[in-house]
């Protein structure tokens, strides 16, 4: 009865601080836009908000259709899904190549590592479009996703190896006792247990993946970004689009924030209950 007093008031305490942070958030916002709307009065702009909705979706009587914005936000969602799954291949394979005790996988690990973290994605993802793309025939799609998975797969292996060296000494010894190899010690004793500490840090990273693709655009891929340029362009409907594409990208970081807040706090309210037990 005492621990499930204790998990309802943890619940309270994760659940007022968010309704707090929301309403602070919507109060800046409020601010913001109306310096804004005083500042573009001064400069004679006039705002067309009712122009926005069909460049996000047309709806007919018999059908609907996604607009041009919509549609590259498909787009960036299907370079971010790839990007990030083999961002989390390329981040664990460097990772257990730097725990390795092979020198040669240490090296290629490290050389990689020191490669991606110290030269900007820009200049990476030029390299591998310009360069690297007419080579080998990459397209334009997989370039981007390339450029984008390297880069953040570079982050994504320290945050692995830092939650495989969270598990204690002990879990190894009584795993190899067991008789498990090296594979099936971290397929089914460490990597399980390093979930846990590793997944809010691989959301955080998602979230930054999200808002580098963004980068894609100066490679002529028509992802939201490469859409919000052309139709400003055909337009000028400069603050208008900036603002929805910016309304859209902060609606799908604030989502993955938010899963990265219940899961720290499922973490909080599971130690507690152990604790209680």
């Amino acid at each position: 009865m005492r621990a499930a007093t204790r998990r309802v008031q943890v619940k309270s305490s994760i659940a007022w601080p968010l309704v707090v942070d929301l309403l602070k958030f919507a109060a800046l916002a409020a601010v913001l836009v109306a310096l804004m709307s005083r500042a573009t009065e001064d400069l004679g702009y006039h705002w067309q908000w009712y122009r926005i909705p069909r460049y996000l979706l047309t709806v007919s009587e018999r059908n609907w259709s996604t607009g041009p914005l919509l549609a590259g936000f498909g787009v960036t969602l299907q370079i971010t899904v790839v990007s990030l799954a083999l961002a989390l291949t390329f981040g664990l394979a460097t990772a257990l190549m730097r725990l390795s005790n092979a020198v040669l996988a240490r090296f290629v690990a490290r050389l990689y590592l020191e490669l991606i973290r110290n030269t900007p994605l820009l200049v990476q993802l030029f390299f591998i479009y310009f360069v690297l793309s007419p080579a080998f025939a990459i397209s334009g799609f997989a370039s981007a996703v390339l450029a984008l998975s390297l880069f953040e797969g570079a982050y994504v292996s320290e945050i692995i190896r830092g939650g495989i060296l969270t598990i204690p000494r002990g879990q190894w010894e009584a795993a190899f006792g067991s008789g498990l190899d090296t594979w099936c010690t971290y397929r089914r004793v460490v990597l399980p247990q390093a979930l846990r500490h590793i997944l809010p840090p691989l959301t955080s990273q998602a979230i930054s993946l999200i808002k580098d693709s963004a980068l894609v655009s100066t490679i002529a891929i028509y992802d939201l970004t490469m859409q919000a340029q052309a139709i400003v362009s055909e337009t000028y409907l400069v603050f208008e689009v900036w603002f929805t594409v910016a309304a859209i990208y902060l609606l799908v970081t604030l989502a993955l924030s938010a899963a990265v807040t219940l899961m720290e706090k499922n973490r909080l309210i599971t130690s507690t209950h152990q604790e209680a037990v």
